[in-house]
């Protein structure tokens, strides 16, 4: 088993933030993986199919922003390759509603049926990863070559949010762009998929779970206080609200691994 995140090539970078793949993951009868909020879509590719929640899911799924945990249920070894966009990105390359796909994921094949079943069985033939790699790298490649234009100061205010996710942010860039507020709201929710508040509330959320997943904390306080809650209580709040569980029950389930 080999798990890791890799740079996207710079043909795609405009749109595409990173992508993760895990290798060759055994499974003892049957595996769950968590899908948390992370503020980007993505597009999953998986060799074996399984559930999302109740559902079926194929091969390449298509999946907007985050709100409600779910899980990937699966009973044979596998092979996954996760593709994160920017923010702004499912309505500019597969021209869908982001709102459309907001904790309602996709299977590649509703979007444009021939050209997905094609990808399909050009990955799953694919002999290595890296041979999968740019058959992706390909397909979206092309997609950006087409891409519909994006709203620049969602653009702008996406990055800004991932990057400082503080209470303070909206209304500061908000003040910077010198736009209303219902005018933004109204635009970031078109092009996002959730509104401008939610949104940074996910970043917040994500990045103090990036901390807690790293290990580099002595107590929850300290995380808490450092991604901008107002105290500790209120950081476990937003961690269940994202997760179902609780931090120190996160934690126990990777030590349980």
């Amino acid at each position: 088993m080999r798990l890791y995140y890799q740079e996207p090539d710079k043909s795609i970078q405009g749109f595409v933030e990173h992508i993760l793949v895990l290798e060759d993951f055994p499974v003892a009868g049957s595996f769950a993986l968590p899908l948390y909020a992370n503020g980007m879509p993505n597009l999953l590719f998986k060799t074996k199919k399984g559930l999302i929640g109740n559902n079926s899911a194929g091969n390449l799924t298509l999946f907007g922003q985050t709100t409600c945990p779910e899980n990937w249920v699966v009973e044979e070894d596998f092979t996954l390759i996760a593709y994160f966009f920017k923010p702004y990105a499912i309505g500019a390359l597969f021209g869908i509603a982001a709102r459309e796909l907001t904790d309602h994921p996709i299977d590649l094949a509703l979007w444009k049926p021939a050209k997905a079943y094609e990808l399909q069985e050009q990955l799953l033939n694919a002999e290595t990863t890296e041979n999968r790699l740019k058959l992706l790298n390909k397909f979206i490649f092309e997609l950006i070559k087409n891409h519909k234009k994006s709203c620049q100061a969602v653009k702008y205010s996406a990055h800004q949010l991932m990057a400082c996710p503080e209470p303070d942010a909206l209304s500061n860039i908000r003040n910077e762009l010198e736009i209303s507020t219902r005018t933004f709201q109204r635009r970031f929710k078109k092009h996002v998929g959730v509104s401008a508040n939610q949104f940074r509330r996910i970043c917040q959320f994500y990045s103090g779970f990036r901390q807690l997943q790293s290990g580099q904390f002595q107590k929850l306080s300290d995380i808490a206080f450092q991604h901008g809650y107002a105290d500790q209580s209120h950081y476990i709040r937003l961690f269940r609200e994202f997760t179902n569980i609780t931090p120190k029950e996160y934690l126990k389930l990777g030590a349980a691994e």
